[in-house]
């Protein structure tokens, strides 16, 4: 008997030692060191997405393209080390200068504490419900990379042209599943898209609507130029965050191959039509999804630093 309590008492230990673990993030983690900080990103987010509403899409986009390379760690941020500049980020990323911002407001009430990787955390998180998308309890407690990777954000990060096959494989690769893929994929109801990225599919998919081909073709040639030029991703609500994404793609109106990819015959078919006809079953699988993805690896405890400028690592 003596033998058998002393296992479950280390069968205990063994299992909240495991739940430790694997609860190093925590929404109350600065509710002492910096018991304002969710205010000063929510006042900061406000003003940035009343002076521009697409502010609220490229953060969320960054929050992604941060956390599929290296986790989310702020190594987007970065202005050395090349992942700014990488395939999937160059030209098109943007919002670092209301990260400045909200850093700079932060380290003014809690200076050395609050990192990047966590601010950038929030403000996706207030940019998709300003925009009318849901809220929720962001896990904090992220540190800073010291460290950006191109080759990683080149090798991570789905392109526009990808199959249904390749998007399933590379959010495997972050632990997300293919549920998880689809809700994270409705954040294209808000944003715009440059021309570049979705050319190959309006000028050459046989699975697109006729008419919103045409309309698309109109600002985005087939050659000479115009690369840059943007076109709203959801071009039922381009500024509101809802289902409209899933309607698109029941229409055949996906503005990238890749998001007409999860209606096309394939495993998550059921899924669109789920999300099209029901916005609160979508708001709760993003919400599950964005979290989710928030704890791919993350700096904890003594690991990383926590910048004083999101741009550049600590001298």
């Amino acid at each position: 008997m003596a033998v058998l309590t002393l296992m479950m008492r280390c069968l205990v230990a063994i299992s909240v030692l495991s739940c430790t673990a694997h609860a190093q993030l925590s929404p109350n983690f600065y509710s002492y060191s910096c018991p304002n900080l969710q205010s000063i990103v929510r006042s900061a987010m406000t003003q940035a997405v009343s002076n521009e509403r697409r502010i609220g899409a490229s953060l969320l986009r960054l929050f992604f393209h941060d956390c599929f390379v290296q986790g989310c760690d702020a190594s987007i941020l970065l202005d050395a080390g090349g992942e700014k500049s990488a395939g999937p980020n160059a030209n098109s990323v943007r919002g670092f200068e209301v990260i400045d911002t909200i850093k700079a407001n932060v380290e003014a009430a809690c200076p050395g504490v609050v990192s990047c990787a966590d601010i950038l955390a929030l403000a996706a998180r207030d940019g998709t419900n300003l925009l009318g998308g849901p809220t929720w309890q962001v896990p904090l407690g992220r540190r800073d990379s010291t460290t950006a990777s191109a080759s990683l954000a080149n090798a991570n990060l789905p392109p526009a042209t990808a199959s249904l096959g390749t998007l399933v494989s590379l959010f495997a690769r972050q632990g997300l599943n293919a549920r998880d893929m689809t809700a994270l994929s409705g954040a294209h109801t808000i944003g715009q898209a440059q021309c570049s990225t979705f050319r190959d599919r309006i000028y050459g998919d046989a699975n697109i609507d006729a008419a919103f081909a045409a309309q698309r073709q109109q600002t985005c040639p087939r050659s000479g130029g115009g690369d840059a030029n943007l076109a709203p991703i959801d071009a039922q609500t381009p500024e509101g965050f809802d289902a409209a994404f899933f309607q698109n793609l029941l229409a055949r109106r996906g503005l990238f191959h890749s998001d007409q990819e999860l209606f096309n015959g394939g495993s998550q078919d059921d899924l669109v039509r789920q999300y099209s006809a029901n916005p609160a079953l979508f708001n709760s699988d993003f919400v599950a999804a964005m979290i989710k993805m928030g704890n791919i690896n993350p700096l904890t405890g003594g690991a990383g630093q926590i910048r004083r400028n999101c741009r550049v690592v600590n001298s």
